[in-house]
């Protein structure tokens, strides 16, 4: 009995989370969205019972409509009036623009912003952990410093939305063949879910990573330093020397 009640919630737990996911996000939107809309024009008004996704309907009408405007010339000037106003305003003025910014950055097609699932030393030697790539650091972090470094955004488990944004030098960073969906599929399952190489055989062979010997590095890197039986040899033979 244990073992079909496991085998039964190994079945109907990923699917009933997902419904029950969806749903609350349906419910959000609706609950927002479709009190806006005139009684006369609202279809919950005529039927028994309220139509479930009728404000997602309408908010993607919405998005899409406000989409084709600003194609137009009068959709983009008052485009431009809404956003010089909104530079006018002390505090909206640096959350637009800071919002607007990312939006255009993850959405934009040349964008190389989390299509590359990375693996570095965090926090400490011999310590991993897989970041996401979200662009080349540019202005005056890579002026000040004298390494190649990239924008790497580390998430935090189970919550993938939180993290810290670092700046690692590229040689210090493994690219991974795993897909971002894989790699956020680990991150969630604080590693459970772990996704298989699909790299052929000879390249799992090889190793991109040395062995963690206190400060000697791992990865980039020129030579690797000695490691602490060398060291210890070293200086116990300048000690007998003396």
């Amino acid at each position: 009995m244990r073992g079909y009640f496991l085998a039964g919630l190994l079945v109907v737990a990923p699917v009933g989370i997902t419904f029950w996911l969806s749903w609350l996000v349906l419910s959000f939107i609706d609950a927002r969205v479709t009190p806006l809309i005139p009684e006369a024009y609202n279809p919950n008004t005529y039927v028994p019972f309220g139509i479930p996704g009728l404000g997602v309907l309408i908010l993607l009408l919405f998005i899409t409509f406000v989409g084709a405007l600003t194609r137009m010339l009068l959709g983009r000037w008052i485009v431009r009036g809404g956003e010089h106003l909104l530079s006018r305003m002390p505090v909206v003025r640096s959350i637009y623009g800071a919002t607007k910014k990312i939006v255009e950055t993850v959405l934009a097609h040349q964008s190389d912003a989390f299509r590359q699932a990375v693996l570095f030393e965090y926090p400490r030697r011999g310590s991993w952990a897989i970041g996401f790539v979200t662009g080349k650091t540019i202005g005056e972090v890579q002026n000040v410093t004298e390494d190649d470094v990239v924008n790497v955004f580390l998430p935090t488990t189970p919550n993938p939305t939180s993290g810290y944004l670092l700046f690692l030098p590229r040689r210090e960073l493994v690219e991974l063949s795993m897909s971002v969906e894989d790699a956020i599929k680990m991150i969630i399952s604080g590693g459970i879910v772990t996704p298989q190489d699909l790299r052929p055989v000879e390249q799992r062979q090889i190793k991109m990573v040395g062995r963690a010997d206190g400060d000697t590095p791992t990865v980039g890197g020129s030579e690797p330093g000695p490691s602490k039986t060398d060291r210890g040899k070293s200086d116990k033979e300048t000690v007998d020397a003396d």
